[in-house]
């Protein structure tokens, strides 16, 4: 399995690329990453270092991926946070130059804009770009509670809210839906519930909700729950096998009280989950 993963790169912790290539090596599979930025450390410390790369290298890396004659071999792209449009519009570009080459290929778009609480925090155009430019040619979307509904312009407060704003975004293009951190109705305080859509059929998964809010746990899920897809070929299974190894890496970081996601430490839990959550059909 190969995966172009176009995002961000820290040196130190785990947010972007460094949340997401380490757990896709782990289960075996060749990721091509091409770094948006390079910064020491994610923004959420308040302070950083580092460059912001311009959208002309991200075309010319993957200009250079194609002459190797290698895009045929290229089974997705991986997108996360898009620092601006122009770079937004690059990631488009590298998408369909991989679906020119593999008609079969999947772009998995995680569309970032913003949380519950904290409202939206990418820069002004970004979510607009996100839901005219990108969801429409993503063919796999991981947008949480509150990036479903700014989407999709629908508030969510039941399953079946959930249900019909994800149905309503497929309508646009993507063909899987993945919603992450939802909360509704008949949700327990105490936990968390996962929705996927795909091919008119939905699935839910609920976890324990665990007394941590870090960084990069949503980087690694969309390309653990990408990974799943492409090995399995079934959407329930991915959300179960993505969601188990999540579970566990940050109760491994709960744990340890750590501020950084132990992406490295806990590795096995991208393996062999220590706890296995079922996805049921609703």
């Amino acid at each position: 399995m190969n995966i172009l993963s176009i995002q961000s790169w820290v040196a130190y912790g785990h947010v972007g690329n460094a949340s997401a290539v380490f757990p896709l090596q782990r289960l075996g599979a060749e990721v091509w990453a091409l770094n948006t930025v390079q910064f020491s450390n994610h923004t959420g410390y308040g302070a950083w270092r580092g460059q912001v790369f311009g959208a002309d290298l991200i075309g010319d890396l993957v200009q250079g991926i194609e002459e190797r004659g290698v895009l045929a071999r290229c089974d997705a792209v991986l997108s996360g946070y898009m620092g601006d449009a122009a770079i937004g519009e690059a990631i488009i570009g590298a998408a369909a130059r991989v679906r020119a080459a593999n008609p079969a290929s999947l772009w998995c778009c995680d569309p970032v804009i913003g949380d519950v609480g904290r409202g939206i925090f990418v820069r002004p155009g970004i979510p607009e770009f996100m839901r005219d430019r990108a969801v429409p040619q993503a063919a796999i979307v991981t947008p949480n509670q509150f990036e479903l509904e700014w989407l999709t312009g629908r508030q969510v407060s039941s399953l079946d809210d959930a249900k019909a704003a994800a149905a309503a975004l497929q309508a646009r293009g993507p063909g899987t839906v993945l919603v992450t951190s939802l909360q509704v109705e008949d949700t327990p305080e105490d936990s968390v519930d996962l929705l996927v859509a795909e091919a008119g059929a939905f699935w839910r998964l609920r976890t324990p909700r665990l007394p941590i809010s870090i960084n990069g746990a949503g980087d690694a899920m969309a390309a653990l729950f990408l990974f799943h897809r492409l090995r399995w070929g079934d959407p329930r299974l991915a959300l179960s096998a993505a969601t188990s190894s999540i579970y566990g890496l940050l109760r491994r970081t709960s744990e340890a009280g750590s501020r950084e996601i132990l992406t490295v430490e806990a590795q096995e839990e991208f393996v062999t989950p220590s706890r296995v959550f079922l996805a049921q059909p609703c």
